[in-house]
């Protein structure tokens, strides 16, 4: 398991693309769903696991929120990944004759101005890489594919047009996670991921985070999502700039404590340099 890291996709999409940057003389192993990713782990096939969390145009992930608390691996890194995405066709197709394009949702949706504009109908499929791989059996000039320029190398497609994306400087931030906890030492800026609920009482978020502000610990990211078929049990997960053995992070973790139920540690890593740019 030394030395390989999981990811969600074909070989060439851009989780492969992330394990190889943070992890440039690993081997990737492609998993056909998050869920076996997890289990790649678990059974000792990878040592990492390489998971999506948002990205900056087309916002959170689907049902990783729900994924990763379940998944029973901790978070010991985080990446932030440039996308660029490519048009991507048969050899000697051209962009003028796509009227068909396949990807994963994100993709479609993170280039939805280009594809009007070219008046492009979007097919969603399960991953970027994967609807590159499957354009040769479709063997259609009509037909192209969103996904990395590494993609388009690995399954012999030529770029039609690159950087389509509606946004400029789309990024992707991902979660490297393990079987145990890597904690940083306390000297390094940190970031901790937690779970919590709070008790069905008014003001009782307000209460549970209030010493986080008075403790001057900042949470860069915080949300809720419903984990009942009643819509009355919210549960919310945190990114938050601290180390647990910090003194004023235990005093602000020891007031949630106090209105707040089943908080639970996903991990603490080293705070990305992407973060300070």
């Amino acid at each position: 398991m030394h030395n390989i890291i999981a990811f969600q996709g074909h070989a060439g999409a851009y989780s492969d693309l992330a394990c190889r940057a943070v992890f440039p003389t690993w081997q990737t192993l492609p998993c056909e769903s998050f869920e076996d990713v997890f289990a790649a782990v678990h059974a000792g096939k990878a040592s990492r696991a390489m998971i999506p969390v948002e990205n900056s145009t087309a916002g959170r992930v689907a049902d990783i929120h729900h994924l990763i608390p379940d998944g029973g691996l901790h978070i010991v890194a985080e990446h932030y990944q440039p996308v660029e995405h490519h048009l991507l066709g048969l050899p000697g197709s051209s962009l003028a004759n796509i009227h068909t394009v396949h990807s994963h949702e994100q993709a479609l949706s993170q280039c939805r101005q280009f594809l009007r504009q070219n008046n492009i109908t979007a097919v969603a499929k399960r991953d970027t890489a994967g609807a590159a791989a499957a354009l040769k059996s479709l063997n259609n000039p009509g037909i192209a594919a969103i996904a990395s320029r590494l993609a388009g190398e690995m399954y012999g497609l030529e770029s039609l047009a690159g950087n389509i994306a509606d946004q400029h400087g789309n990024t992707t931030r991902f979660v490297i996670m393990a079987t145990a906890p890597h904690l940083p030492e306390i000297t390094t800026p940190s970031i901790t991921t937690l779970i919590f609920r709070v008790r069905s009482v008014p003001a009782a978020l307000y209460k549970a985070l209030g010493g986080f502000a008075t403790n001057g610990i900042n949470i860069s990211k915080l949300e809720s999502y419903i984990i009942d078929n009643k819509f009355t049990a919210a549960q919310f997960y945190a990114d938050i700039e601290g180390h647990p053995h910090d003194s004023a992070f235990c005093r602000a973790l020891e007031e949630l404590g106090f209105f707040a139920d089943e908080i639970r540690m996903l991990g603490t890593y080293p705070a990305h340099p992407f973060r300070l740019g």
